[in-house]
């Protein structure tokens, strides 16, 4: 095929989003482990719909990619107050079944919290759509010039099992919104939560308007298919979640990709801060979803004069402090060490048995016990870490003393390893904030708030599940899958 991505670069891909998120590198290239005996498919993924639809569920990427291709062109034969009742369809759908959907995507995974996983569809109404497509005018003495946003066609897309069916729903907004369809390859530790959410949307989307396999599913995602999908010559974009290797690999695929990276947020309080509010925004936002979240709060570096203070307002706030010989057991237990190597080794990996957990489960592993209601665990540490220096995606906070704001945002910045993504400060010192978001150079920057706010949840702002820092796009929305066109009058239709 002379459009075929290369197979190692792909096997990199899948192995780095497996690797980062809790699934095994060798089910990318094997088919998924059989269904227990008796599963009938009631997660709505295995048998066709009525008449023998597939409604956007698909065996291969090929097959997949041309039935997007032809919704694609019927999209394009309804205009905007389509794409505009699409949304509305999938934002629906999301609010109505967020309980039941939350539930079977936790069931799936493994990983998170149900009332934030239901809370996570139920917001995919603060996802922007149709009106953020308003066209850009010219007009002079030569005319008048018009820009408008349009599609590319076919997005292929990648979804991560942290927010699968959230993710998933926030990108057909914002992707069909723009007017284009799209195919999903989703994380395999999700993929069945997934399939059962583009089922849903695609029935009732027909049901509506007609238009069948607006957005698709790749029913059993491999190596192969997420190749497939990115070779196929209808797919004109890529929307891809993961690490390092993922973007790099996206990024070569020879089409323009938009990725989203890791991210390994710091959190800087310094002595002018409100640290009873510090203390409840750190809480709220590291213990949100388990700290699935890649905005998320990973550390925090507090000045020494305000340090004991700040760890008893965690405590204050549901958090529960673990001691030395505890905080060495856990991190022995949350981190893979190589043979013969312990915690300073340097070169440790997170265990995926730990990511995502309940703080019940890490407090086990601490030989701790925690009253009902803890939301997070917390050490005092130091900046080297490995609850520092990993993304650990687990509610368990490292505290680092640091001297003074230059001292904190020099740590901040390692800390962050310059993936741009997010950074917190906690401070009423406007030159602070500025040292801060100057150094750092992130994508979100939140001040005096939890992590969410840089997504409108308790801040100003639109929400997306999807934050491209590698690429520079932001927190998506629906200019971010169109391409610009100009049409250009000469000389007239200017009146005046």
């Amino acid at each position: 095929m002379a459009n075929a991505v290369n197979e190692a670069l792909i096997r990199d891909v899948i192995e780095d989003v497996l690797g980062r998120l809790g699934g095994s590198p060798t089910i990318a290239t094997a088919a998924p482990t059989a269904k227990p005996a008796g599963d009938n498919g009631s997660c709505g993924c295995q048998a066709k719909g009525s008449g023998g639809r597939d409604f956007g569920v698909f065996k291969t990427a090929d097959e997949a990619c041309d039935a997007a291709a032809k919704a694609f062109q019927q999209l394009r034969g309804q205009g905007v107050e389509a794409r505009r009742r699409i949304v509305e369809i999938v934002k629906s759908l999301c609010e109505d079944n967020a309980e039941e959907w939350g539930r079977i995507e936790l069931e799936e995974t493994k990983i998170g919290r149900l009332d934030h996983k239901i809370e996570k569809l139920q917001i995919i109404r603060n996802v922007p759509g149709v009106e953020w497509l308003r066209p850009d005018g010219l007009s002079g003495d030569h005319g008048i010039t018009l820009e408008e946003y349009t599609p590319f066609g076919v997005v292929g897309a990648v979804t991560p099992s942290t927010h699968s069916i959230p993710t998933l729903a926030g990108n057909i907004v914002n992707i069909v919104a723009a007017g284009n369809a799209v195919v999903f390859n989703a994380h395999p530790a999700a993929s069945r939560c997934a399939a059962l959410a583009v089922r849903k949307f695609n029935e009732a989307i027909h049901r509506a308007i007609g238009i069948e396999n607006i957005a698709t599913i790749i029913e059993q995602p491999t190596l192969e298919s997420f190749g497939e999908m990115c070779a196929n010559e209808n797919v004109r974009l890529l929307c891809v979640t993961g690490g390092p290797g993922v973007v790099d690999a996206a990024m070569k695929t020879g089409k323009r990709a938009i990725c989203a990276g890791p991210g390994n947020p710091p959190v800087l309080v310094d002595a002018t801060a409100d640290i009873d509010r510090a203390a409840r925004c750190v809480v709220q936002g590291a213990a949100y979803d388990n700290n699935l979240l890649c905005i998320g709060e990973k550390e925090v570096f507090v000045l020494d004069s305000v340090a004991d203070a700040f760890m008893s307002a965690l405590e204050k706030h549901a958090a529960v402090r673990l001691n030395a010989s505890q905080l060495d057991a856990l991190t022995q237990a949350a981190f893979v060490f190589p043979e013969g190597q312990g915690a300073g080794c340097g070169h440790a990996a997170t265990n995926k048995d730990f990511i995502g957990k309940d703080v019940p489960v890490l407090a086990q592993a601490a030989g701790v016990r925690v009253p009902n209601g803890t939301q997070l665990l917390f050490a005092e540490t130091d900046a080297n870490h490995l609850f520092v220096d990993e993304e650990q995606m687990m509610p368990m906070l490292p505290v680092v003393r640091v001297r003074s704001v230059e001292e904190g945002v020099e740590a901040a910045l390692k800390a962050e390893h310059n993936y741009r993504h997010t950074a917190i400060i906690h401070s009423h010192d406007v030159n602070h904030m500025t040292a801060m978001g100057r150094a750092l150079d992130t994508t979100l920057f939140v001040k005096n708030g939890p992590s969410m706010a840089g997504l409108g949840l308790g801040g100003e702002g639109y929400l997306s599940f999807s934050i491209a820092t590698p690429t520079g796009e932001g927190v998506t929305n629906p200019r971010t899958f169109t391409r610009v066109r100009r049409c250009v009058m000469v000389d007239n239709l200017r009146i005046y």
